[in-house]
């Protein structure tokens, strides 16, 4: 898929996050990166065989005090051929990009990720 029409995907996905939450957002420079560097992987010591969909990379707004000024934006990326390579179909794609950038945007509000599991999990039910 061309880049422009999966970040169109990705804007969707934003728009369609809760908008209490959304409003809440802050800080979050949301990218688009084909896959995951081997470095990074390496750094955040994913288990042999996983394929990393997305990445948040920030301080999430549970923790946030009174000296986190002057701190750079939080970083979404979420991993373009990484969600490709296992869609299915267009619509699949798209189910991906959305819970791929609404589970990163979870852990920047605070959620751990045993806790997006089970609220993922509800969603599906």
């Amino acid at each position: 898929m061309e880049l422009d029409r999966f970040e169109k995907l990705v804007d969707e996905a934003l728009r369609e996050f809760p908008k209490k939450l959304r409003d809440a957002i802050g800080n979050v420079a949301i990218v688009i990166e084909a896959f995951p560097r081997s470095k990074k992987v390496g750094e955040i010591e994913i288990t042999h065989g996983t394929i990393l969909l997305g990445l948040y990379e920030g301080v999430p707004q549970s923790t946030w005090g009174r000296n986190q000024g002057g701190i750079p934006p939080d970083k979404i990326t979420v991993f373009q051929g990484s969600i490709e390579s296992i869609a299915k179909s267009e619509s699949d794609l798209k189910k991906l990009a959305r819970d791929v950038v609404w589970h990163e945007l979870g852990h920047h509000f605070g959620f751990g990720e045993d806790d997006l599991r089970k609220i993922e999990e509800r969603r599906r039910k």
